[in-house]
């Protein structure tokens, strides 16, 4: 079991991502924002943070690089539309980051979430 901290924007598919990683056993903290994921963050240890590139507030390539600041040990998924974004040099994604285009099926996000976790 992990703790994992998704920020999402699109409300559905953040819900529908969340309890397909409770199903799996992940204890799973969402955000809609990507300020109030940092927030979050802040206080409390997360195994992975599973974000979103583009979102309200902070966009997730900016919540990713203050998370591997604050926990060099964290590991960061990002899950886009825009994977070219994330991967571009000059976007200063982590680098150990793991890129997961939309559209996914759930068992593959799943999958991919523990492979990550048993890492």
């Amino acid at each position: 079991m992990a703790t994992i901290l998704l920020a999402e924007d699109d409300e559905s598919l953040r819900k529908f991502l969340a309890q397909a990683l409770i199903r799996a056993g992940h204890d799973v903290t969402d955000f809609g924002d990507g300020s109030e994921a940092w927030e979050c963050l802040k206080g409390a240890g997360f195994d992975l943070l599973l974000t979103d590139i583009v979102m309200p507030g902070m966009d997730g390539i900016e919540l990713a690089k203050r998370a591997a600041e604050l926990n060099a040990t964290l590991k960061i998924m990002f899950i886009t539309g825009f994977a070219a974004v994330a991967l571009h040099p000059s976007s200063q994604a982590p680098k150990q980051a793991k890129v997961l285009s939309k559209p996914f099926h759930l068992r593959e996000i799943v999958a991919e979430v523990d492979r990550m976790i048993a890492a």
